[in-house]
């Protein structure tokens, strides 16, 4: 995708891809509850980012493997007990329907293994380096996508011989097809596409009814923060949504990334918005050591809800120690993504005090934030 940030976190009007994916499931009076196997180094920003959201069936984040099936076996694992059949769904699939999904888990409730897939419609050849070698025929290949719906024990054991033999499979299904097990297919729908490239977002806004470019009269706001935070030995040092290496944290309840929080005052003093205090308050347990990141995403979504959108931010962060520029670029990508704005709408300068002051004497952090957002008109009746 060209983003540091995983593809199912991304913007997908004024929610993340992996929220519309869930959505489904959250709908559906065939699913009891589901859980999300997370890179162990997104779980954070995961549950932080989700905790905004209502998802009473939503059992448990835990943390995935090095690949698909070790991350599968994760999951199934935090399943509860009497969960009888298992629906693995990629969480950048956001327009799966509730038809597709309950038809899938019908067949399931029959066969024991279904996967959901479209027929082919272009011709398929078979490619050694730059050379056809076969072109198979086209009427019985199908395209899977996911669900892929299971029952529990047979997933286990498929997940379990394909551990102990060392096979790797490109997709549930065949790990159950190597047992000799039939799976079966359910039509799908070509509308189910999985966000790979930056053009699959606009496809996937077009398909949801959503404007692709937006064109309203503009009316333009700033809002102004500012943010200070001593250093505390023995936290990791965030700054703008990236780790600092090898240097000490600041203070603070969530992970003290003093930088995100003066840009979060930034963004809810241009709408005229209650300060980070009032929606993340440290008295709360649930922003506990929480990812500023996804704290700074759901900032984004509140200006949203009162039909602003930011265009422009501009931050300068005075500080003794560290030293900060090599990795300028790094955190105007990381905020860029996550905000949903071009790397160029994002200012960021590094100063110290000439050693004066808090600052100066190299006693903590302090960060200034400038945010520009833009009024959106309301939609015609």
């Amino acid at each position: 995708m060209g983003s540091p940030l995983n593809k199912v976190y991304l913007p997908l009007g004024d929610d993340p891809v992996i929220v519309h994916s869930l959505r489904v499931f959250e709908n559906s009076s065939m699913v009891n509850s589901y859980v999300i196997a997370a890179a162990e180094s997104e779980l954070s920003f995961c549950r932080t980012l989700l905790s905004s959201y209502s998802l009473p069936k939503l059992a448990g984040i835990v943390p995935g493997g090095s690949i698909r099936q070790e991350s599968v076996a994760a999951g199934l694992k935090a399943l509860p007990e009497d969960c009888d059949l298992v629906v693995v769904h990629d969480g950048a699939r956001p327009l799966l329907t509730k038809e597709v999904l309950e038809g899938g888990l019908q067949r399931a409730q029959l066969s024991g293994a279904v996967v959901v897939a479209v027929p082919a419609k272009d011709t398929i050849k078979v490619v050694e380096g730059e050379r056809i070698k076969a072109t198979p025929d086209r009427s019985s290949l199908w395209l899977a996508q996911t669900p892929q719906i299971f029952r529990r024990k047979l997933l286990q054991e498929a997940l379990d011989a394909a551990r102990e033999s060392g096979y790797q499979g490109t997709d549930d299904a065949s790990l159950v097809e190597r047992l000799g097990h039939r799976v079966d297919i359910y039509p799908g729908s070509p509308n189910n596409i999985k966000i790979t490239t930056p053009e699959d977002i606009n496809i996937a806004r077009a398909l949801m009814g959503m404007p692709v470019t937006e064109s309203q009269e503009p009316l333009f706001r700033t809002g102004l923060g500012y943010d200070v935070h001593p250093f505390q030995q023995g936290r990791p040092l965030y700054l703008g949504g990236v780790r600092i290496a090898e240097e000490t944290g600041l203070m603070g309840h969530s992970d003290g990334d003093v930088l995100l929080h003066a840009l979060i005052d930034a963004c809810l003093g241009a709408a005229a918005l209650p300060d980070i205090g009032h929606y993340f308050p440290p008295t709360d347990p649930r922003w506990e050591g929480a990812s500023s990141l996804a704290l700074l995403y759901i900032t984004q979504r509140l200006l949203a809800s009162e039909g602003y959108r930011l265009v422009q931010i501009d931050l300068v962060v005075a500080a003794q120690k560290p030293r900060l520029a090599p990795y300028i670029e790094q955190i105007r990508s990381v905020i860029a993504s996550v905000l949903g704005i071009p790397t160029t709408a994002v200012g960021l300068k590094a100063t110290t005090t000439e050693g004066l002051g808090f600052v100066g004497r190299g006693e903590g952090i302090a960060c200034w934030a400038v945010a520009t957002v833009q009024k959106q008109k309301k939609p015609s009746p």
